[in-house]
């Protein structure tokens, strides 16, 4: 089995596919706009808006698209993508990257569980919690 995250933006996804792409070192795989699916958005607007993209990470993937159901886009809630590095280096760059523009929810730091670790919210509204590396037991 495999579970990828899924998550739908605002009319930014391309965007912030590319920056998470840059951020986190990935490979955009595919960015399809609706403009260019065999079934073309009715609503004209809809054309430059991301209808699927997969961005793979060190053999991970992260799955987008931009928001096209007719009722309006509530934003993403409830979750948080995880991150865990080997070193506290590399953890705080990407802290660092990602909160730019962002909200940080908990400063990196040092806790019972991690060497470092922090919680953000982005600039395109996606909750990470980066950490790195785990204490040793």
């Amino acid at each position: 089995m495999q579970l990828d995250p899924y998550v739908f933006f605002d009319g930014n996804c391309a965007e912030a596919m590319r920056f998470y792409e840059k951020t986190l070192g990935g490979k955009i795989q595919m960015m399809l706009k609706a403009g260019d699916s065999p079934a073309p958005p009715e609503n004209p607007a809809d054309r430059d808006r991301i209808l699927h993209a997969h961005l793979e990470l060190d053999g991970k993937h992260l799955l987008a698209s931009d928001w096209m159901a007719p009722h309006a886009y509530e934003g993403m809630k409830g979750f948080s993508l995880s991150l865990q590095f080997d070193n506290v280096d590399e953890a705080k760059r990407v802290f660092d990257a990602l909160s730019d523009g962002g909200k940080v929810n908990m400063a990196m730091q040092k806790t019972f569980w991690s060497e470092s670790f922090g919680m953000l919210v982005d600039r395109y509204g996606l909750g990470w919690m980066v950490g790195g590396p785990g204490t040793k037991q």
